[in-house]
């Protein structure tokens, strides 16, 4: 892989020297091992042995026409589309938006207002302690800026549509977003990865939330990628007093996918929720790793991530929850639960809790199982095909992470896809 940094946004200094910080931050750590504790489970040699070449900007044949299955037509939404990691203007459909309010891509924020990007970009994703941030960092070509103003409730949807390309040679892209949420406003944003089933390529994503105080931020990221492509992303979210933050994650594709997702309470009052959801099959790999800090004191946090592996696939969660010797008052509660489908599925679960303070509420929980035969017997015996009993009762466990999106076109299409992966899996001989 070629890892020389291109330089973006000339005549920004600062921005100049972040890519350079990054890309020695790189060069010096490497690719991760399996000998660090946070990558023990999860092997990138296939990533570290390829040659990607970087990804250039072009529609290569997309259309729109081509997106009606991975746009919610029935919401009202801005749409910024981006193919291979650059913003494409012709597919993307943003609308009107509010005075203030702004959905462009990074490189458009960057012509547009400096001064607002350089006071946020790379300054809650900790690219010095993650290689691959700092990959990204170093390699940054566009992604999502949104930027939503003080007291402003924004109705409209903000969709970020990545979609990557099957070349002849392997590609890999460096999207990064960046969203700032002012004091008192609300926004929802979906990220959505895709990609042709078949196509091998990178995508190597960052997304950094700055939730202002009685904010209120739901975030979806949905990764439907090529089984064939390796898919690493990182989602750091920094939360002021009494902000309240949501955090859905959903993995289909990939052959390799990694989601790192931090989330700091930095303001009295916070709330932050982290749902997830991810279906494996043949020798899919899955690894949620994620961190809340409780920074201050009277926070609450609620972690609920589910794995359904089928065939070889093999699946991590690793959920670590630290409490600062300030944070009384803390109220925590994780939760991990896996269904195995197959006797060769395998998952790794790792709940963690650091508590420094001692007024505090505290939980964690981690289940790994299979289908429960008095379940199966008790549907069978109400004449329920043995197929679809078992459908039936896949679906229902996932269904409750489903239930937690509240952007209804995106929980239909999440349902319908649920439905039709569940229903093939059952099918298979």
């Amino acid at each position: 892989m070629d890892h020389a940094p291109r330089i973006h946004g000339k005549g920004y200094a600062w921005l100049a020297e972040l890519r350079e910080q990054a890309a020695k931050c790189f060069a010096e750590a490497g690719f991760p091992t399996t000998r660090q504790e946070e990558w023990r489970h999860t092997s990138v040699a296939p990533i570290a042995s390829s040659s990607f070449r970087l990804s250039r900007p072009g529609s290569n044949g997309i259309t729109a026409g081509m997106l009606g299955n991975f746009i919610f037509g029935d919401t009202d939404c801005c749409n910024l589309v981006f193919v291979n990691g650059f913003y494409s203007a012709d597919l993307s459909t943003p609308g009107a938006l509010p005075k203030g309010v702004r959905a462009i891509s990074l490189q458009a924020a960057l012509r547009e207002d400096p001064k607002k990007v350089e006071r946020h970009l790379a300054r809650y994703a900790p690219f010095k302690k993650n290689a691959f941030a700092a990959l990204n960092t170093a390699h940054m070509m566009d992604g999502g800026f949104v930027y939503i103003p003080a007291e402003t409730v924004l109705k409209k949807v903000i969709h970020l549509l990545f979609i990557s390309t099957s070349e002849a040679q392997a590609a890999v892209s460096h999207p990064r977003n960046l969203i700032v949420v002012g004091d008192g406003s609300e926004v929802s944003v979906v990220e959505s990865y895709i990609g042709p089933q078949g196509g091998a390529y990178f995508t190597n994503a960052v997304t950094e939330i700055a939730a202002g105080e009685s904010s209120r931020v739901a975030h979806y990221k949905l990764q439907r990628e090529s089984e064939q492509a390796y898919h690493i992303a990182a989602l750091h979210i920094t939360q002021e007093e009494n902000a309240n933050v949501s955090s859905h994650s959903i993995s289909l594709g990939g052959s390799l996918t990694r989601n790192d997702i931090a989330g700091v309470l930095n303001g009295e009052g916070g709330e932050l929720a982290l749902h997830g959801l991810f279906l494996t099959k043949g020798r899919q790999h899955v690894d949620n790793y994620t961190s809340i800090d409780h920074a201050r004191p009277r926070c609450s946090s609620r972690e609920i991530y589910k794995g359904i592996l089928d065939d070889q696939s093999s699946g991590v969660f690793t959920g670590r929850i630290l409490v600062r010797p300030d944070a009384q008052k803390t109220n925590a509660r994780q939760t991990n639960k896996n269904l195995l489908l197959s006797r060769e599925a395998l998952v790794n679960s790792t709940p963690q809790l650091e508590i420094f303070a001692d007024d505090v509420k505290c939980t964690h929980g981690a289940t790994v199982g299979r289908l429960s035969d008095e379940a199966l017997f008790y549907l069978r015996s109400r004449g329920v095909g043995a197929e679809a009993a078992r459908s039936l009762l896949t679906y229902a466990f996932a269904s409750d992470i489903i239930s937690t999106v509240n952007i209804k076109p995106l929980q239909c299409q999440l349902d319908l896809v649920l439905l039709a992966r569940i229903s093939r899996a059952e099918g298979a001989p």
